[in-house]
């Protein structure tokens, strides 16, 4: 072994670091850290801030408005890489570091993999208490970064330098692990950044981590097979583990060999293509008609890379049939044992390649086929009759802006959105032309995840038209990033929708009997409530000013002439509509739990509550 050593500071050891990790996935080799989004002040300036630019080239510095934002961009960024790469986000101690506990939930709740690098107080202690640190009486180690740790996959704070040679590979470790991966938090003292140490040269080497393909067990892979077989029917749903695994030809294989139907979470949507025979569409409370009913007869649930949130399980009142078992492909155990299920612990596309070999020969009833297909030809009536708007004159719909866009996109375009009533509508209505066209963040919902996140895929896929599809409510909570876009050139797609308010916690407030409270954008009026006109608030002129190009449209006919000129924009460019207030998009044909108040003097509560204790009725435990 070498004893040669380079004297460095823990800040710079750890640029070089980074800037030396690769993953590898079938033979193809990654950088694994790409670039660091960062916004310096006290406690990082003097240490990252100082390696990145004594070592500029190594790690591209990207510039946020944002501590969450810049989470969000690193999140798109690892989503649209397959996770095979990642971004690092650097922050100043205090406010700068708790900023980024909304995001690092994000990453790990979709186990998308992000490194986390805040300052931190001194280690040394030589004033206490520091600008920005909090005081605990109980213990001088707690820091407000501790914060970070329960939406962690790993966490350590750095208060010695040689540390880093023990935590910088566990980092790594848990980010490249498709079965670990998520948020990874390393807290950097201040005054240990700055610090140098002689760090052995074998440090710096370059390393490949190797992103594994576990297969199924045999003995789990022969039930599996058997339990399909004996099956009549069968019902797939896709989340977001295949996409993650690149598994989307395995799983239209096993489809066009089986004739077993598939239906998607939000995560998984896209993983077959809309138009193909075996694609029901979305899955849950924001499903499709035709995938909703089969999952309510479906004998066996196969799961396939999903964590059957309660949006997905309609919570736990979707799969009805008395003998319905489940069988769940998932790389992690956790999330296969859910429902119940007999499990294949192994990666997606090795998994569904497996079965497809077992069920060689086997295919669905053909009545069976019929039923779906036919059920899926009558969903497709109902998308196109949302998407519908006559000869053009009339202000668009929420769901005719949808169809305005379905219009103009082609296979390599990007839908990004996170929250508000736009999940719900994409996910029943979209028509997903590949596998990286529709990004939709739901495991957490996070309102000001979509501008941010387009720039990371930007940032991932440049040659990809990106739409961020933004209300006014999640615009107003993180609008700062446009001004990145601006920075870093990135010809940004925002599609502005205006509907002065909360749209969809305001229709859950009217269906819990709260009539809508505290849910529209508008002027209080005498008796307190927010019934007034609506505010005279320009969002496009904030986009305007922040330094984006601007297309206004009123009528359905100068949406879809802006949007195609915005298709073609080499700058960042909005386009702005407001929506008409009437609701158009199909209803849930599924149920979410939402507890309604026990008791209340309100005749719309009180019918709110014994339509809940109807549906709760239906809920059930699987065993």
């Amino acid at each position: 072994m070498s004893t040669a050593t380079h004297r460095l500071t823990t800040a710079q050891a750890l640029v070089r670091f980074l800037a030396a990790q690769y993953t590898e996935r079938d033979g193809v080799r990654h950088r694994s850290v790409t670039g660091v989004w960062g916004i310096l002040g006290h406690g990082n300036v003097a240490g990252l801030g100082q390696a990145l630019v004594e070592h500029a080239g190594l790690l591209p510095f990207h510039q946020g408005r944002s501590e969450q934002a810049m989470v969000h961009a690193a999140v798109g960024y690892a989503r649209r890489l397959g996770r095979l790469s990642a971004q690092a986000v650097t922050t100043s101690i205090g406010p700068g570091a708790t900023n980024l506990v909304t995001g690092a939930a994000l990453a790990t709740v979709n186990r998308l993999p992000v490194l986390l690098l805040p300052g931190d107080y001194l280690a040394a202690h030589p004033a206490d208490p520091l600008l920005q640190q909090l005081e605990h009486p109980v213990g001088a180690d707690v820091s407000v970064n501790d914060t970070l740790r329960p939406v962690s996959r790993y966490f350590d704070r750095l208060t010695r330098p040689e540390a880093l040679l023990a935590s910088a590979p566990a980092a790594m470790r848990v980010l490249t692990d498709p079965a670990e991966t998520g948020a990874v938090t390393l807290a950097l003292p201040q005054d240990v950044q700055a610090q140098a140490h002689d760090w052995p040269a074998e440090f710096f080497a370059d390393r490949v981590w190797r992103v594994r393909r576990p297969a199924p067990d045999p003995a789990e892979l022969a039930y599996a097979v058997r339990a399909v077989r004996s099956a009549a029917r069968p019902l797939i749903v896709a989340g977001g583990g295949v996409r993650h695994s690149g598994a989307e030809s395995a799983l239209r294989a096993l489809a066009d060999a089986t004739g077993i139907p598939v239906a998607s979470t939000q995560s998984g949507k896209g993983s077959l293509r809309h138009d193909h025979p075996a694609d029901m569409g979305g899955i849950g409370h924001t499903g499709t008609a035709v995938a909703d009913e089969l999952a309510r007869t479906a004998d066996l649930v196969i799961g396939v890379g999903t964590r059957y949130t309660d949006f997905t399980t309609a919570s736990g009142t979707l799969f009805r049939r008395p003998d319905v078992r489940f069988l769940n492909l998932n790389i992690t155990a956790f999330d296969a044992h859910k429902l119940a299920a007999r499990t294949l612990v192994c990666d997606a596309r090795a998994g569904l390649t497996a079965l497809a070999e077992g069920l060689s020969g086997h295919r669905v009833a053909p009545v069976y086929e019929a039923e779906y297909r036919a059920g899926r030809a009558r969903w497709e009536e109902t998308v196109v009759s949302a998407f519908a708007a006559g000869d053009g004159s009339g202000v668009p719909t929420q769901t005719q802006v949808l169809g305005a866009l379905d219009a103009v996109v082609g296979d390599e375009d990007v839908v990004v959105n996170a929250a508000g009533s736009l999940p719900g509508d994409l996910h029943r209505l979209w028509r997903a032309r590949s596998p990286h066209q529709y990004h939709v963040e739901y495991g957490y919902s996070c309102m000001g995840y979509e501008i941010p996140a387009a720039l990371g895929v930007l940032q991932a896929a440049p040659e990809a038209p990106v739409w961020a599809l933004v209300g006014d409510g999640t615009y107003l909570m993180n609008p700062t990033e446009i001004v990145t876009a601006v920075q870093e050139d990135l010809p940004l797609r925002l599609v502005l929708v205006q509907n002065h308010g909360y749209a969809s916690i305001g229709g859950l407030s009217e269906a819990v009997g709260a009539g809508g409270f505290g849910t529209a954008f508008r002027h209080r009026a005498a008796d307190g409530s927010f019934t007034g006109a609506p505010l005279p608030v320009d969002l496009a002129a904030n986009a305007a000013s922040l330094g984006m190009a601007v297309l206004r449209a009123r009528t359905v006919r100068e949406l879809r002439e802006a949007l195609a000129a915005a298709r073609e924009a080499v700058r960042p460019t909005c386009v702005y509509v407001e929506t008409a207030p009437d609701p158009a998009a199909p209803g849930a044909h599924a149920w979410w739990d939402v507890p309604v108040a026990e008791v209340s003097a309100l005749p719309s509560t009180t019918a709110a509550r014994a339509r809940y204790e109807r549906e709760v009725a239906a809920r059930r435990r699987h065993f």
